[in-house]
């Protein structure tokens, strides 16, 4: 049988610990804050739809 587990929660509450254990039981893991800022890098396509769709000012001045 095939289990999916998501684990959420607020800043120190134990995601990394226990994502960190699941790991080294060999679990295979999606880490969505990894993928989230992959999506917005500086120049990426998902931050320019963002832009385009928000305004300039959603950016820092280094257009991050």
């Amino acid at each position: 049988m095939t289990y999916t587990v998501a684990l959420t929660g607020g800043i120190g509450s134990g995601k990394t610990t226990i994502a960190n254990g699941f790991a080294s039981l060999g679990v295979p893991l999606v880490d969505a804050d990894v993928i989230a800022r992959l999506v917005v890098e500086p120049d990426s396509p998902g931050l320019k739809a963002l832009q385009q769709h928000f305004g300039d000012t959603i950016l820092l001045p280094d257009a991050s």
